[in-house]
């Protein structure tokens, strides 16, 4: 009889999940179309309405940064790690810092669409080449995002279903997928924007409502909180200290510093959130955006934090690792320990529109490097009609959902946070020292900005081949093979500082090139750097 009971518990919260995610696709989608650039300029397909308020702004950047890797990976980090769980956010709000004080206002000044841009007006000798390494790094970067999106996907309908067929992983892509792709293809930034605001404020309120919950539950008495988490953890005081997860070996502790460094460093290079960095009209209005995103951001990770708590003390660590390994399922199993099946259906919805709409900024941000950077500058040396290159961002957006959903067929099983950590490492070691580099030093070439992209990409790519996460693991990719010479599961502590280096050291080998023109060039782009212009 209990089991009948939550077997028709479960049905009832699929289908409440399913007429939920149904209505806000719907008017998001209604809406994004009738927002939609309604003439053929690039200008309002990739930046939107510039005359957006800080707060506006804000949410955007917020919604384009939370995705379904921290509202689902982060949350359970912490129900299965603790202490650990919790160091993890400190980065991740932490890592907003650097784009507020060293990135966001030089960028959006010297900056026109894309990245590309932006090492085009610091590198005009060079800028076709540079152009070409970026675009390909943008690729990349975005790729790896966008599949930890679309497996996601699959990991929230398994919480419902089960182990799905083949053919249900397949459907469930081709749908999220496709969605991604109208918003992307035919919304441009206008319509990702207008999903972003609403699932950041669906975000905010759903995680600060079920936070609520798990507070009201212990009396608002964070001791008690804590102490119930401890003892439900089977773990004792242990899951309140340091070292459960990235403790012990040395290994660990350099994984979980590579961890950090990558996703503090990285974010200050994820193609999506520089092209949000944009597209505000003035100065001001950027500060106040950011501002405004690194508060929102620092909200839903101590929410996190609370809810992965939360799940720890009411649901038990021992049950939700054993429904989830990966630990994604655990603020699903609090919302129905809490709310039953209409909490648990509302924070599903929420995921799904979550993913859903950090797809289509990652899809929106590689289609307009490809379609501006390639397609336009590179093969058709600037002379492609507005017209023309509208066509091919949008034929790429297609093209790029495509093969998003083909990698996430081949990657089911894979951790949605382990994809994402691996994006930052790529972003971080390739396309952030080709920024810092042109923003900041006068000596920088177009031969250190290609070895910084490719060196940096190729040396990320190496060693996540070579790690534990692709074999000799039983959580591995490939968990029967043994070819892991590498021994950190993140990157980023050898690759970040290589692109660097290489960086460096193609600049210095190259030439500088203080030649009058590259001197010139530099001056003009460090003016416009610090002034800013706004003929875009």
């Amino acid at each position: 009889m209990v089991t009948q009971s939550a077997a028709i518990a479960d049905q009832f919260s699929l289908r409440l999940t399913f007429i939920l995610f149904v209505s806000v696709v719907v008017v998001t989608l209604f809406t994004a179309l009738l927002t939609a650039p309604q003439r053929d300029e690039i200008s309002e397909f990739y930046l939107g309405n510039r005359d957006m308020s800080p707060l506006r702004n804000g949410l955007a950047m917020c919604g384009d940064y939370v995705s379904a890797a921290t509202l689902l990976g982060s949350t359970g980090l912490v129900a299965l790690n603790g202490y650990d769980g919790l160091l993890y956010l400190g980065g991740t709000m932490v890592a907003w810092m650097m784009v507020l004080l060293m990135v966001a206002e030089p960028l959006r000044n010297s900056g026109k669409f894309t990245l590309g841009d932006t090492l085009a007006l610091r590198l005009p000798q060079g800028q076709r080449s540079v152009r070409l390494a970026l675009a390909l790094c943008t690729l990349a970067v975005c790729l790896l995002y966008l599949v930890a999106q679309l497996v996601g996907s699959i990991a929230l309908l398994t919480q419902f279903i089960g182990d799905p067929s083949p053919t249900t992983r397949a459907m469930c892509v081709v749908v999220i997928g496709s969605m991604v792709v109208v918003y992307a293809a035919i919304g441009g930034m206008p319509g990702a924007t207008f999903i972003q605001v609403v699932k950041a404020v669906m975000l905010v309120a759903g995680v600060a409502i079920t936070a609520v919950m798990v507070l009201q539950h212990f009396s608002w008495n964070v001791d008690k909180l804590l102490s119930t988490a401890a003892d439900n953890s089977a773990l004792g005081d242990r899951f309140l200290e340091p070292g459960l997860r990235y403790g012990g070996t040395t290994t660990n502790k350099l994984d979980f510093f590579s961890l950090q460094l990558a996703i503090v460093l990285g974010l200050a290079a994820l193609p999506h959130i520089m092209m949000r960095l944009l597209a505000p009209r003035s100065t001001r209005v950027l500060r106040g955006s950011v501002v405004w995103a690194v508060g929102l951001v620092a909200f839903v990770c101590l929410m996190a934090g609370v809810l992965g708590l939360g799940a720890t003390a009411i649901v038990g660590r021992e049950n939700i690792a054993e429904v989830d390994p990966r630990g994604d399922a655990a603020i699903l199993l609090l919302a129905h320990k809490l709310g039953g099946a209409v909490l648990e259906a509302l924070l599903s919805s929420l995921a799904f529109i979550t993913l859903l709409a950090v797809a289509a900024g990652l899809t929106l941000a590689a289609a307009s490097s490809l379609a501006h950077d390639l397609y336009s500058e590179v093969i058709r040396k600037g002379k492609a009609k507005q017209t023309e290159e509208l066509g091919v961002a949008r034929l790429a957006a297609v093209v790029i959902g495509v093969m998003g959903m083909l990698l996430a067929l081949l990657s089911w099983g894979t951790s949605t946070a382990t994809l994402a950590f691996l994006a930052f490492a790529i972003a971080a070691s390739a396309i952030l020292p080709a920024i810092v580099y042109g923003l900041f030093w006068r000596g920088f070439t177009a031969c250190g900005a290609l070895l910084s992209l490719y060196g940096g990409l190729l040396c990320s790519v190496l060693l996540v081949v070579f790690s534990p996460i692709i074999s000799s693991q039983p959580n591995s990719v490939y968990p029967d093979a043994d070819f892991a010479w590498f021994p950190l599961q993140n990157p980023g502590i050898v690759s970040i500082p290589a692109g660097f280096l290489l960086g460096w050291l193609g600049s210095v080998a190259g030439g500088r090139g203080q030649d009058a023109t590259s001197t010139d060039a530099f001056k003009e782009f460090e003016v416009r750097a610090l002034v800013g212009t706004d003929q875009r």
